[in-house]
């Protein structure tokens, strides 16, 4: 029987070293052909291809639960097939496949279709080998072609000043994200001698002493995902790729964006307990937090405010991987894919909804008195079983918090039945947490070692108690005096992404100042029978 799991094993393991060759060959062809015909065949069988990676997927996931030694014969593939990397690898292949579906009709007809396909699937091939890889170098370089190919995506309307400025100020991001992932990799491999990322965890498993190397690569990684998951001060392109299409903006918010959670939940057990990198996490996760649920609050543009949304669930992300919290990020990762991947894709059907359908808030009072209701049973939940939160009461006030907005948030008009329904509806996150958190905990592997520091406390709860404090100013108190002083500050994000933003501004005027100035030159040629400028 064991045999013939194993020869089961092979098949699977094949697809997943194949898929990404199969995607960039397919890219290559999409992007050679003129034929119609052949790209709308290039469609299909891309469509074929991410079916296919959902199918092997399972099976290596199936496999995995069976213990027919998977692991052990995906590494002499190159691969690192654990339950990390199934449940990206099916996550990716899922939201890829939908979205390809979405895009052959929203844009067909569009100049840019022909340039979409070869990209997009230059992505997901990236994506795909830096979740399957057990090389580090490889991981790296995978990193770098995601973000090379997807700044092609986001000038897919490169006359657009706005799409310009966003893909430049992505592209110098990116790089200086690059040459820290690279640095860290190189840094790993100086305290660890080995690129291969079983090896480094067989080594750290046998209680190596943490290093100034190692809190080092721990920064360099900490600098990658936040410059990745476009953190303050660096989230200002995030709000301008609002100008890519649509298909590209899901995308990037529903994949892309979450590889620098993704980073660490991979690589964090090569780490001793608390690191620089943790408390770097921690503290700019928190932050970008806090500003951008008040910035996504005071918003009136939904792409707009869906990519505040994004920004903030980055900062809850990297804020939970700060405080070791690895199966709530993990969630966190999963979940906020999905929902943001239909958010994007139905944006247009929002709009539509919205303007037809006004949603008026209930009396303060009332919302206050069920936010308080059910917030205060959530926490009296997760005082009998602190465990559902590891004994973090920061993290019970993440979950106490996201409770009360809930139920806060049920509109005015609402019967009382219905009323106690959708607040039952919301406490059910905490036997819905738990029963995920049971699921999917198995799949990373839990540091030892990890002891959060008392200081790290301190700082998550105040980062807690501002976000709980000026969002609810703004949303019990729109018209206040205190919420129209700082409405305007607010919905700018504090202004916080300005001096980045000034930066490139002057790269860019430099750019095409340069650009402008060898126009001439080519406009001589005009004379000599070349087409005039």
């Amino acid at each position: 029987m064991q045999e013939y799991l194993t020869f089961l094993s092979i098949p699977a393991l094949l697809v997943w070293l194949i898929l990404p060759v199969a995607l960039l060959l397919l890219a290559a062809f999409s992007n050679w052909t003129r034929s119609s015909s052949k790209q709308d065949r290039c469609w299909r069988i891309a469509s074929r291809l991410f079916e296919a990676s959902m199918v092997s997927t399972v099976m290596v996931g199936m496999l995995l639960l069976l213990g027919t030694g998977v692991p052990e014969l995906g590494r002499q593939f190159g691969l690192y097939p654990d339950g990390l990397a199934v449940w990206m690898a099916l996550l990716v292949a899922f939201i890829g496949w939908v979205i390809l579906r979405y895009a052959d009709n929203y844009l067909r007809g569009d100049p840019v279709r022909t340039r979409f396909l070869p990209w997009f699937l230059t992505t997901l091939a990236s994506v795909l080998l830096l979740l399957f890889t057990d090389n580090l170098l490889v991981l790296a370089g995978a990193w770098v072609g995601v973000s090379l190919a997807l700044h092609h995506l986001l000038t897919l309307y490169g006359h657009r000043p706005e799409a310009r400025l966003a893909a430049l100020q992505k592209f110098i991001i990116s790089r200086v994200g690059d040459i820290c992932v690279i640095s860290a990799v190189l840094l790993l491999y100086r305290h660890y001698g080995t690129f291969h990322l079983p090896e480094m965890l067989q080594v750290a498993g046998n209680g190596s002493s943490g290093t100034l190397t190692l809190d080092v690569a721990s920064v360099l990684f900490a600098m990658a995902a936040i410059l990745k998951c476009a953190q303050i001060p660096f989230h200002g392109w995030l709000l301008r790729v609002m100008e890519a299409p649509t298909p590209v903006s899901a995308l990037l918010h529903a994949g892309v964006i979450n590889l620098g959670g993704f980073l660490w939940l991979r690589l964090f057990p090569v780490f001793e307990g608390f690191t620089a990198g943790h408390l770097l996490l921690l503290t700019i996760g928190g932050l970008t937090a806090v500003v951008a649920v008040l910035a996504m609050m005071s918003q009136s543009s939904v792409k707009h405010a869906l990519a505040w949304s994004t920004s903030a669930q980055m900062g809850f992300m990297l804020f939970e991987i700060g405080m070791g919290a690895y199966t709530l990020a993990f969630l966190h990762l999963l979940a906020h894919s999905l929902y943001k991947a239909h958010s994007f894709l139905a944006s247009g059907r929002t709009v539509a909804v919205s303007g037809v359908m006004p949603i008026r808030n209930a009396s303060t009072r009332l919302r206050l008195s069920w936010a308080l209701t059910a917030g205060s049973l959530a926490a009296v939940v997760l005082w009998g079983i602190p465990s559902l939160v590891a004994n973090n009461p920061v993290l019970g006030g993440v979950l106490v918090l996201a409770i009360s907005g809930a139920v806060a948030g049920i509109p005015s008009g609402t019967p009382i039945g219905n009323r106690l329904l959708l607040s039952s509806l919301a406490l059910a996150l905490l036997p819905i947490y738990a029963v995920l958190h049971w699921l999917v905990d198995p799949v990373l592997l839990q540091p030892v070692q990890f002891q959060l520091p008392f200081s790290a406390l301190v700082i998550g709860a105040l980062i807690l108690f501002t976000l709980s404090l000026l969002s609810s100013v703004i949303a019990f108190s729109p018209e206040g005096r205190v919420t129209t002083l700082l409405r305007i500050h607010v919905s700018h994000g504090f202004y916080l992404m300005l001096p980045f933003d000034r930066l490139t501004a002057r790269l860019s005027s430099r750019i095409r100042e340069k650009h402008i100035d060898t126009l001439p030159s080519k406009c001589g040629l005009a004379s000599l029978g070349e087409k005039s400028c």
